[in-house]
């Protein structure tokens, strides 16, 4: 009787000598692996009390790849696929710096100030005064175009990156762990980095120290990106790398680690459980306030890098020494403030966004 217990297993064919005690001959057992215990309400029982034996392996392949599928959606969401991650991403890059892009440049024009002694802006409120005042409300979003151009594909190649690198990290129930979390957007930052950010800043960041010039020289996007690459070739559009690599390298291990450890701790034993986006955009706030606080000094160096005084410094490295010896290390914090009101809302604004839209997808575009 003690085989009755014995868990039922695939066959080659039927089999032979089936009496009282049931089951197959220990040769006559598939080496491989029992039946799955999902697919015991598919398997019929004979009069003998044995299984019924399928006939080939058909079956078993296709219950195992159900049971497979089976585990990847316990979570809810085991894995993205890159191309709804970058599509999802890109939407949400658009949208959030549309938003936020005068806190963007008020924290530019902040962290262009050389002197210490005599500064243009008293604070905030004084370059906002001073930037609406010299050139209306559309100063506020000088600097825009390159920007955008360059958060669609930023924030796309964010997203996709980070879901290559950590969907074969995920455990059947789509939980990444916080350490894997941490070198996972450490990637994506860095990709980023080279790939999008490093360009795009570089612009921006002259298209706005270009407005403080008496006579500006750039007359909108196209016309500036054609100026820089004739005066100083493609490599001027790749001032301040090593800086713009450390800053975003480290702003995306923090945000993504940051927030994969409070979606873990919300969703506790239950991953299945949904997050309301209001959750996600206070995790998504703590998130981009916990890199403000770790990473604005390489901002601030990567600024200095990427202005149209770049040429003063011979390297990232010097470029920190000069900013300690004549501004004193509280330089390292300038324009924090705005950096952050700019960086929580726009990281809180990139996750909801990025969720819903992965939810539409997974709703319109079925994947494997």
């Amino acid at each position: 009787m003690s085989s009755l217990w014995r868990p039922f297993s695939i066959s080659e064919g039927p089999c032979k000598n089936v009496g009282f005690r049931g089951g197959c001959s220990q040769q006559q057992q598939h080496p491989l692996t029992s039946i799955p215990s999902s697919c015991l309400g598919n398997v019929s029982v004979n009069h003998t009390g044995a299984a019924a034996v399928y006939r080939s392996q058909d079956f078993y392949h296709s219950c195992s790849s159900k049971r497979t599928l089976a585990a990847a959606a316990v979570g809810g969401r085991k894995v993205t696929h890159p191309g709804k991650a970058i599509l999802a991403g890109g939407i949400a890059g658009g949208i959030e710096i549309c938003i936020t892009f005068p806190t963007e440049y008020v924290k530019t024009q902040l962290q262009l100030e050389h002197s210490a002694s005599n500064p243009r802006y008293r604070g905030i409120g004084d370059c906002v005064r001073l930037t609406v005042q010299d050139h209306g409300l559309r100063g506020l979003y000088r600097g825009l175009s390159s920007l955008l151009y360059g958060s669609i594909p930023k924030s796309a190649v964010r997203f996709g990156t980070f879901e290559v690198l950590s969907n074969p990290m995920r455990d059947a129930n789509g939980r990444l762990d916080n350490t894997r979390s941490l070198w996972c957007g450490l990637g994506a930052g860095i990709a980023e980095a080279v790939l999008v950010v490093c360009p795009m800043e570089t612009l921006k960041v002259k298209f706005i120290h270009d407005q403080c010039s008496l006579r500006p020289r750039y007359r909108g996007f196209f016309h500036g990106v054609r100026e820089i690459i004739r005066d100083q070739g493609i490599r001027g559009t790749y001032q301040g790398l090593t800086a713009t690599v450390l800053k975003q390298g480290s702003n995306q291990a923090i945000r993504f680690y940051v927030m994969n450890s409070l979606r873990n701790w919300y969703k506790g034993d239950d991953p299945r459980r949904d997050m309301h986006p209001v959750v996600t955009a206070m995790f998504g706030a703590t998130a981009g306030a916990a890199s403000v606080f770790g990473n604005t000094p390489l901002d601030v160096v990567k600024t200095r890098m990427q202005g149209l005084e770049a040429h003063r410094y011979t390297s990232t490295v010097d470029c920190a020494f000069q900013i300690l010896k004549n501004e004193g290390p509280q330089a390292f914090y300038k324009g924090t403030v705005p950096r952050l009101g700019r960086v929580c809302l726009d990281v809180a604004i990139v996750f909801v966004i990025y969720e819903e839209v992965v939810k539409l997808l997974n709703n319109m575009w079925k994947t494997e």
